[in-house]
């Protein structure tokens, strides 16, 4: 049982792994035995991040920003040479963008839109002969997509474009998934409530308590709950789950 939730000796990339969501996942990935790299657009945060996990297992900072096809393809590329094959792609990295529905602005569509879901398919794409070769019928490569609740139910904030992109990453991981099952690559995606990170930080501060007391579990997600849920989609327990969408979010979007 221990083997089939087991990644150990996997190689995994995670995108905008120097903080939040995806810092908790490649923490996890880290501390289960893969051989990780991480990418942000911030070098100096990225390199801080890989050398601190660096002291508990395998990972290497490729810093990117992805909101351009031509990242996608140099950090593929970056890969590539110095891995014959990828195991596990998590496409984490995000913005968002809060402003009044009399206000929100082209750019913050473009910025929002560009990174959230153009970058997972161009990223997914320029990865998926890595993928293949470290595909098996037992136990194939994996794609994890990161949506949101924001894309399930409709959001309190003023997150336009953000709701709408994470909705389209739920729709987009259906679509990969199906093309890419017959070369042995499961494409899922998760959807996370509130968590503490970087991105709610402004927000659990000024309604963190009261957030929690919604929840129907009573409480924010903590890192483990995320790495779990991360590790079972990479590892063989999950080798015949492809196109679902898991929310991880106390019962909030179905309960609430």
């Amino acid at each position: 049982m221990s083997d089939l939730f087991s990644i150990e000796g996997k190689t995994a990339l995670v995108t905008g792994g120097s903080r939040g969501i995806g810092l908790m996942i490649a923490r996890g990935f880290v501390e289960a035995g893969a051989r990780v790299y991480i990418s942000s657009r911030k070098q100096e945060v990225c390199d801080a991040v890989a050398a601190d996990l660096s002291k508990i297992g395998s990972c290497v900072s490729l810093p990117a920003d992805l909101s351009s096809e031509e990242e996608c393809l140099r950090l593929a590329g970056e890969i590539r040479e110095r891995e014959s094959e990828l195991n596990i792609l998590v496409n984490n990295a995000g913005a968002n963008w809060g402003e009044s529905y009399e206000s929100f602005p082209e750019k913050g569509w473009d910025r929002v839109l560009d990174l959230n879901v153009k970058a997972l398919f161009f990223l997914t794409r320029a990865c998926t002969d890595l993928l293949e070769k470290g595909a098996s019928a037992e136990d194939p490569a994996r794609v994890i997509n990161i949506g949101s609740v924001d894309g399930i139910k409709t959001p309190v904030l003023d997150t336009w474009a953000y709701s709408s992109s994470k909705a389209a990453v739920h729709m987009l991981t259906r679509h990969l998934a199906k093309t890419l099952a017959p070369r042995k690559i499961t494409v899922n995606a998760v959807a996370p409530g509130p968590f503490q990170s970087q991105m709610m930080a402004a927000t659990l501060d000024a309604f963190g308590e009261a957030i929690a007391k919604s929840n129907p579990m009573g409480r924010i997600g903590e890192p483990n709950d995320m790495a779990g849920v991360a590790i079972y989609l990479a590892s063989r327990a999950s080798a015949y789950v492809t196109g679902v969408l898991i929310p991880v979010d106390g019962g909030i979007s179905g309960l609430t």
